[in-house]
């Protein structure tokens, strides 16, 4: 009897203990994103790629695994330049399959957690990302996100890096494939939650954290052998971001977000087109069914029979109603416009009033 206890108490503390690192770490993939964690080399794979195909649009896959809420990018690699004709996209997938299945080989991380794509200006809302990431969520249970680079943004100090995935109320209209006045005001849908934007969190490994501390012990050594009194060390500062003139991103802004307003009111346009057609023919509908009406009670008085029932449908046609999604990511775009010229204004601004207090 006492040999048996220690036995069944060791049992169930190796299932207690199983089952405390199964929700520790989340085997299951049940608990939601709430962050995003990405290594450093992949931020510098992501930049290099992006930078280098400037100002053209490229993307890439990301590799990683999601624990306990925060989605682990570890590795990244690029896509190759894709267009829009259906053969070439199927080389494009073929191209993943086969960069997966060798980073397997040699036992690197290959898991799928999403993609990653550059932009100007902050303009990403198409309708090609609405399709790639409906996929990649939809394929991979909501744990897969789109990292956006902004090339022309990172150039003036800070690096832009944001993370999105669409919410659920987007997801099941997209499902749907119905952007209709009935599906939004179901789903309560708008262009402020079509996305949900997750933190980023940049992680070095301790070997890269060493080196950097590192870099800063070394003496500053000479440029040229010609010229002794210019000196650099291996962590140069960079001035550009004091540069006082942001005059050329706030104008491209401004300028985007004009084209954005007049598309939008050309969406506007073909809306109200498309009001006065419904109204136009469900006026003739019920004139039509007034004047049958009215024959009818004349063929009863008369003690003949009514008319037979016909199907309005076959006589008449109603306009479909137009999609509202072209709408939602216009609208969505020109709240992102906004948000950077707040966002560069202000420091613009502030940079003004500190060099006029100097000159003073």
């Amino acid at each position: 009897m006492a040999s048996t206890a220690p036995a069944t108490n060791s049992k169930d503390g190796l299932a207690n203990l199983s089952l405390n690192v199964t929700a520790a770490l989340d085997i299951e993939g049940t608990i939601p994103l709430e962050s995003v964690q990405l290594d450093g080399l992949v931020v510098l794979k992501i930049i290099k790629h992006c930078r280098e195909a400037f100002p053209a649009t490229v993307s890439g896959q990301l590799l990683g695994l999601d624990i306990s809420g925060v989605l682990e990018v570890t590795n990244c690699f690029p896509f190759p330049s894709s267009k829009s004709d259906d053969e070439n996209e199927l080389d494009v997938a073929k191209y993943q399959v086969e960069m997966m299945r060798c980073l397997r080989e040699i036992n690197v991380d290959h898991n799928p957690v999403g993609w990653y794509q550059s932009t100007y200006l902050g303009s990403f809302l198409t309708p090609n990302l609405i399709k790639t990431q409906y996929f990649y969520q939809q394929t991979f249970n909501n744990k897969s996100v789109v990292i956006i680079h902004d090339v022309s943004r990172s150039t003036h100090g800070n690096i832009s890096l944001r993370a999105f995935r669409f919410t659920p109320s987007f997801m099941e209209v997209q499902k749907e494939g119905k952007f209709t006045n009935e599906s939004l005001q179901k789903n309560k849908l708008t262009f402020s939650n079509m996305f949900e934007e997750l933190p980023i969190t940049i992680k070095n490994s301790h070997l890269v954290t060493a080196l950097l501390h590192s870099l800063n012990e070394y003496e500053p050594l000479p440029t040229k052998a010609l010229d002794k009194d210019k000196v650099e060390v291996p962590l140069t500062p960079n001035f550009d971001m004091l540069e006082l003139s942001l005059d050329p991103y706030i104008e491209k802004n401004l300028e985007l977000l004009l084209d954005s307003v007049e598309e939008f009111g050309q969406e506007q346009s073909n809306l109200a087109f498309w009001q006065r057609s419904y109204a136009r023919e469900q006026t003739k509908i019920q004139q039509y069914m007034q004047k049958r009406k009215q024959e009818n009670q004349s063929r009863q008085a008369a003690g003949l029979e009514p008319l037979p029932e016909e199907d309005i449908n076959k006589l008449f046609k109603l306009p479909p109603e137009p999609s509202k999604l072209d709408s939602l990511l216009i609208t969505s775009q020109i709240n992102n416009y906004c948000k950077q010229l707040n966002q560069y204004a202000g420091p613009t601004l502030g940079k003004l009033f500190v060099v006029g207090e100097l000159q003073k």
